[in-house]
């Protein structure tokens, strides 16, 4: 199954969604055993910001019928930090190296962006662009004027791919991906989480420390897959596709509706090896033929 990607070669198309996977306490808590059974083709890093970052207050997770709502905030130690701390430690990996950065100007973004293109060990680049420009008041990755003016910015400053990531708080996410395709990018990847909410049983207040969170798992696995499908008939870059996959058949399903790559996010929370198998899965299924009863996702 392997698969070429912006000219990385990956022996299977499943890889991890930003932030779903600590590569470095799994590292700790399963040792050596993890390189030998690593559960990604390649690996994608927790946001780095360029200022450290504490992320939102507890509690910051709960869990909702086919998913969870997550207000985790972002916590990093920031570009120092992370080029000191934990860029050693996810080169020992055994695959591709997928940095996540955000800024909240263009500015910030390119300053990440230059430090991790001098940066051997990172293959490419992912732009988290569902945050606000504090310049502007405008989701970066909701406009599309917005989306190519950072793409266009932070394009020059490195040969490597450059990932965007979608927002699905969009009003056209394929807009907004062939905004970034014209601009230079070299893939997009979808979806984000969407904004949800819980409230606490007792007290009827929001639950969540940041009040709001993301929302995923199967229970977002229909709007991934339309809005993995429209971008994928708009644009002629290659699409990583995520949302809610749980099995190999739902990784056939991304694949099917136009991703190059699929990333598991939300069901590594469950089993930390849950890419394995569905990689497994995948491999195993004759995708020209109808998917088997047992195959089907439970509702």
């Amino acid at each position: 199954m392997s698969v070429r990607f912006c000219g990385i070669e990956l022996a299977h198309p499943i890889i991890n969604g930003s932030g779903t996977f600590d590569a470095i306490a799994a590292r700790r808590a399963f040792g050596d055993t993890l390189l030998d059974e690593f559960p990604f083709a390649a690996f994608v890093s927790k946001t780095v910001t360029v200022e450290p970052r504490q992320g939102n207050p507890p509690p910051r997770l709960w869990e909702v019928a086919g998913g969870l709502i997550n207000s985790i905030g972002l916590p990093n130690k920031g570009l120092d930090g992370y080029l000191a701390q934990d860029l050693p430690e996810l080169a020992r990996l055994p695959v591709p190296l997928i940095v996540n950065v955000m800024g909240f100007t263009r500015e910030e973004v390119a300053r990440l962006v230059a430090a991790f293109a001098e940066r051997e060990e990172v293959a490419a680049l992912e732009l988290n662009v569902s945050c606000p420009n504090v310049e502007t008041g405008l989701i970066m990755g909701a406009d599309p004027r917005e989306t190519a003016a950072l793409v266009t910015r932070v394009r020059p400053l490195t040969t490597k791919p450059i990932v965007v990531k979608l927002t699905p708080n969009a009003t056209d996410p394929a807009a907004v991906a062939a905004a970034a395709e014209a601009s230079g990018a070299d893939a997009v990847s979808l979806i984000n989480t969407l904004r949800g909410m819980a409230l606490h049983p007792r007290t009827r207040e929001p639950w969540l420390g940041g009040r709001t969170g993301g929302v995923s798992g199967a229970a977002v696995r229909s709007i991934a897959l339309a809005q993995v499908s429209a971008v994928a008939n708009r644009v002629a870059i290659p699409v990583v596709g995520m949302g809610g996959v749980q099995s190999g058949g739902d990784a056939a399903d991304v694949l099917d509706a136009g991703a190059t790559l699929v990333a598991v996010g939300t069901e590594s929370f469950r089993d930390p090896a849950a890419a394995c198998r569905i990689s497994r899965e995948l491999e195993s299924l004759d995708r020209g033929q109808a998917r088997p009863p047992d195959e089907t996702p439970k509702q």
